[in-house]
């Protein structure tokens, strides 16, 4: 199952509000959404059945339909029960979920007033982004060619899929590259993100993480911060140069898909899996199987 192609697997997929077979889930290849990246996404989780942070998602992902200046016909509420029952209909009880809204195939063209706002949310079983083995020893990145954007030159806050194209090309020249995945610097040449995940770097006992004001500050970023502070963490907010790289101990990326993954290498720089790492790592994989989605810290 985990090695078929997407279109060819079993289940079902929740489409306008309606159960329908996997492999029935189809849109018409006129959608505005596919020919002018007029969709939005959420990627959440599911641990021992319990959704994990599923309405700040959802409200995540009416937003992002906003600032697209689409609106989801759909609350929040509507969708989180929407997520709970195709997480039931398919018998799972650790999973990805991936909800998605795109515009229909009513108007083709630039201007896409006329079309209609379909949404979907599919599950399926996806134990971890990166192998064990990599998240062990810690993952490697290489410098993409491609930076994030201004916040004036696209909607960098919502996850618009259009946002995703520089992350394809940049994971793709990092795997061609000979490492797992791609750090991405902003259009300031400043220290930015992974492709799909947030990055902090720990140095003197404290932790370092770029200001979220031109990427998406991620679920999983809020989290990690609230726990590490809980713990008495100086966590500072601020811009990162890449020749400020060298002088970390340690490394860790974070992200719903990613959770916490420890890097060990960013170009020719070599980090340890250290015990601040380990300690934040073991955190959230703590919470995540709680069942709670709040951090408290014991005793």
């Amino acid at each position: 199952m985990a090695d078929l192609p997407f279109d060819q697997r079993e289940g079902w997929i929740w489409f306008d509000g309606d159960f329908i077979p996997w492999q029935e889930a189809k849109v018409h290849i006129m959608s505005h959404g596919f020919h002018y990246a007029s969709a939005v996404f959420e990627g959440i989780r599911a641990y021992n059945g319990h959704i994990f942070k599923l309405h700040e998602h959802n409200e995540r992902l009416v937003n992002s339909g906003k600032v697209m200046d689409f609106k989801i016909p759909y609350s929040v509420e509507e969708l989180d029960e929407a997520c709970r029952a195709v997480l039931a209909k398919n018998g799972l009880q650790n999973a990805y979920l991936r909800p998605l809204a795109w515009r229909g195939a009513e108007q083709m063209g630039v201007t896409a007033q006329r079309t209609k706002i379909h949404t979907m949310i599919a599950t399926w079983e996806w134990p971890s982004y990166f192998s064990p083995e990599a998240r062990e020893k810690g993952i490697s990145l290489i410098t993409a060619p491609w930076r994030r954007p201004a916040p004036e030159c696209a909607p960098v806050h919502t996850k618009a899929i259009g946002l995703y194209m520089i992350c394809t090309l940049s994971k793709h020249f990092a795997e061609n590259s000979g490492y797992n995945d791609a750090l991405m610097l902003d259009y300031r040449g400043q220290v930015a993100e992974a492709t799909g995940a947030n990055i902090f770097l720990m140095k003197d006992g404290e932790i370092h993480t770029p200001v979220a004001d031109c990427f998406l500050n991620g679920i999983t970023r809020r989290t990690i911060m609230e726990i590490a502070e809980s713990h008495g963490y100086a966590v500072h907010e601020r811009a990162i140069m890449p020749e400020e790289l060298k002088d970390f101990d340690e490394v860790f990326l974070t992200g719903t898909a990613a959770e916490v993954t420890a890097v060990g290498k960013i170009n020719d720089l070599t980090y340890d899996v250290g015990p601040i790492t380990r300690q934040l790592r073991g955190d959230y994989e703590a919470l995540v199987n709680s069942g709670a989605d709040e951090w408290m810290l014991a005793g």
